[in-house]
């Protein structure tokens, strides 16, 4: 495939990729005021966290259970229900789009590669998914500390589009976050990351992580930052262990091999005699000639 060839081809996978995120965004939009049988709006969803914290902490709120958010411009709420549509479809119709990318970069890879790629993008997702339900399980309890700093002398009137924009990183850091082990276990594999390297960077690891967690959770409550730290120290720690078991079953053949015996400097033991070259045709050649030594 010549380079025009590969052009087009990346015009094309891009506007497929682009036409299912579109089409996700139109499906998001209609879900965030629509709910379908059991399952609850998109719009009740985002809410949910701030509509779980007490009445009396929420400006204007009733004990009917009735909730709301502010909106201080005209089209805030319309650019709100554009901007979370557009990432839940992004999120319900990833399949298409991730297609889309795979269709364009497989050509060019070997089938062991293909099969580590397919195997880092499932993970990634699964770790991506639990990174964001996880987010989405403690912002109440980050929201109520948070509002309740002020004690009776103060009373939070959240915006929808700050309150938005809160959820929306919130559940985007902790699911980038998560994919953080994923990288050392592919780091190790590849064998630019050793265990011996992990286990000596291991506090200084933990340490990155309690400073990054402190920077990226937004709010800077210490809740969020406790909870994103602890659970990206436990998945650490699991990743270094997978690089241990990598490690030593690498060492283990390595080992049966004989290889861990040379030397930096030293060849490796393969046999480079050449093999004799028959003085007379053979049998199975029916007398053609097999090299240029037969040409008088």
């Amino acid at each position: 495939m010549t380079l025009i060839e590969h052009i087009y081809e990346f015009r094309r996978r891009l506007g497929f990729a682009l036409l299912a995120i579109l089409a996700g965004g139109i499906i998001g939009f209609i879900w965030f005021q629509t709910r379908v049988g059991p399952i609850p709006s998109l719009g009740d969803i985002m809410t949910g966290p701030y509509c779980g914290i007490p009445w009396e902490r929420r400006l204007g709120a009733k004990p009917d259970g009735h909730c709301q958010l502010l909106q201080t411009v005209p089209f805030e709420a319309f650019m709100i229900q554009l901007k979370v549509g557009l990432a839940a479809g992004a999120v319900l119709l990833a399949p298409l789009w991730l297609y889309q990318i795979w269709a364009f970069i497989a050509p060019g890879l070997y089938s062991k590669e293909r099969k580590y790629a397919l195997t880092f993008v499932f993970f990634a997702s699964i770790l991506f998914a639990f990174g964001a339900v996880l987010a989405y399980l403690l912002i109440p309890h980050a929201l109520e500390l948070l509002m309740n700093f002020g004690g009776d002398q103060f009373i939070t009137a959240l915006t929808g589009d700050k309150y938005i924009s809160f959820i929306l990183s919130l559940l985007l850091i902790f699911g980038v976050s998560f994919e953080l082990p994923l990288f050392v276990v592919m780091l190790n594999r590849v064998g630019v990351l050793k265990y011996q390297t992990l286990k000596k960077w291991r506090r200084g690891l933990i340490m990155v992580v309690f400073v990054f967690a402190a920077f990226a959770t937004p709010g800077s409550d210490p809740f969020s930052m406790i909870a994103l730290a602890g659970a990206l120290v436990v998945l650490l720690e699991l990743s270094i262990q997978i690089a241990r078991f990598h490690d030593r079953k690498l060492d283990k053949e390595r080992g049966t091999e004989g290889w861990d015996q040379l030397a930096d400097d030293e060849a490796a033991p393969f046999d480079y005699t050449p093999s004799t070259i028959d003085e007379e045709p053979s049998a199975a050649t029916n007398g053609k000639r097999t090299s240029t030594d037969d040409v008088t």
